[in-house]
C-alpha cells in the first residue's frame, strides 16, 4: 500500500522535532492523534520507523532509509500545490507592464513571446513611458503591475535586478576615431557635434549627466524623440549619439564603439507594494532573458540625478 501523504508529513514533523508531543504542538493536532497516524503509517509500510527513547524519539534505520524519500515526496507535493494555486491565481487576471520606449527591444522582447506562449489565456497589456519619473509614477498609481527601468530612486517597493543597461557611441561613418580606436573615453567626444534626445525623452537626462560627469555639456544639432533615429542620424554624418547598446541596429555595429569605463545603469523590475500572481510569474520569465551583467569597472549613473 502507497503511504499516505499527510502521514509521511506528519512523521518529517516528528523526526525534526525529535518528540511527539512537540511535534503535535506544531502541528495543532493532538498527541493521540498524532501518535494514530504515525502507527499507521508504519503498518502500511511494515515495519518500526520511530524508536521511542525515554525523552523524545529518533528515526529507526528503516526511517533513515526513508527520510529522504520522504522529504522529497513532501516537497513535490507542495510544490504541486503551489503551482496550481499559483495557475488558479492567474486564470481571469489580466498583466499589464510598463516600459520605457527606449527599452521595447532586445530581452524584453523575448520575454513577451515568452509570455504569451506560456500564460496564453492572461492577457498582457504593455503600457510605454518616454520618461522613467513618468514609469514610476504610473506603478505608484497601481496602472501596471510593475515597471521595468533603471532603478527607481526614492522607491519603497520591492525591486529586482536584471541586468545593465550600458551606453554606447555612434558616430558618423566617416570620423577618424573609428579607424584607430575600439573603445573611446567620453570627454575625447566633447568637441564634437551631438545628436541628442527631445527633453522628455527617456535616455535625454542620462546623457546630460554621463557628459556633465565627464567635464563638459554636449553641443547638439538635433534632437529626436527615438533612440534607433538618434544612431541612424549619428551614422549618417550628423553627430556622435549616445545610445543604449542594444537600440544599435546590427548594421550600425562598424561604427559603434564602446565607452572606457562603460557608462550605464542597471535595469530593474519593480512593483508598488507586492508581486501579484501574474507579475511573479512574468518575472521568473524576465530573469530567464539574457540581460547584459555589468561589465568590470563601469560607472553608474546616479539615478538621483535623472529627472527622467
Amino acid at each position: 500500500m502507497l503511504p499516505d501523504l499527510k502521514q509521511l508529513a506528519y512523521w518529517l514533523a516528528v523526526v525534526e522535532e525529535g518528540s511527539l508531543t512537540r511535534a503535535a504542538k506544531r502541528l495543532s493536532i493532538s498527541q493521540p492523534w498524532l501518535s494514530q497516524q504515525i502507527r499507521a503509517l508504519e503498518r502500511d509500510l511494515g515495519g518500526d520507523l520511530l524508536e521511542r527513547l525515554p525523552h523524545g524519539v529518533q528515526p529507526t534505520p528503516a526511517g533513515r532509509a526513508l527520510l529522504p524519500e520522504a522529504r522529497a515526496v513532501v516537497a513535490a507535493a507542495e510544490h504541486a500545490r503551489q503551482t496550481v494555486r499559483e495557475a488558479l491565481d492567474l486564470e481571469g487576471g489580466t498583466l499589464e507592464v510598463g516600459a520605457l520606449v527606449s527599452h521595447l527591444t532586445g530581452p524584453l522582447l523575448g520575454s513577451i513571446e515568452q509570455w504569451h506562449d506560456r500564460h496564453r489565456a492572461v492577457p498582457m497589456g504593455i503600457h510605454c513611458f518616454k520618461g522613467r519619473l513618468l514609469l514610476q509614477e504610473g506603478v505608484a498609481r497601481g496602472l501596471t503591475d510593475l515597471g521595468i527601468a533603471p532603478r527607481p530612486a526614492r522607491w519603497d517597493g520591492p525591486v529586482v535586478v536584471l541586468g545593465w543597461d550600458e551606453i554606447v557611441a555612434v558616430l558618423p561613418a566617416d570620423d577618424p576615431l573609428l579607424r584607430t580606436r575600439t573603445q573611446l573615453r567620453l570627454d575625447e567626444l566633447a568637441d564634437r557635434p551631438f545628436v541628442l534626445y527631445e527633453r522628455d525623452f527617456g535616455p535625454a537626462d542620462s546623457v546630460l549627466v554621463a557628459c556633465g560627469s565627464a567635464g563638459f555639456q554636449p553641443r547638439g544639432v538635433v534632437s529626436t524623440p527615438g533612440v534607433e533615429a538618434a544612431a541612424r542620424l549619428a551614422a549618417a554624418g550628423l553627430g556622435t549619439a549616445l545610445v543604449p547598446a542594444w537600440n544599435v541596429p546590427p548594421e550600425l555595429k562598424p561604427v559603434t564603439r564602446r565607452l572606457t569605463p562603460p557608462i550605464g545603469a542597471e535595469l530593474t523590475a519593480f512593483t508598488r507594494t507586492s508581486w501579484s500572481a501574474a507579475a511573479t510569474a512574468y518575472l521568473d520569465i524576465l530573469r530567464e532573458q539574457p540581460w547584459p551583467a555589468k561589465p568590470t569597472g563601469a560607472v553608474e549613473l546616479n539615478p538621483r540625478l535623472i529627472e527622467h
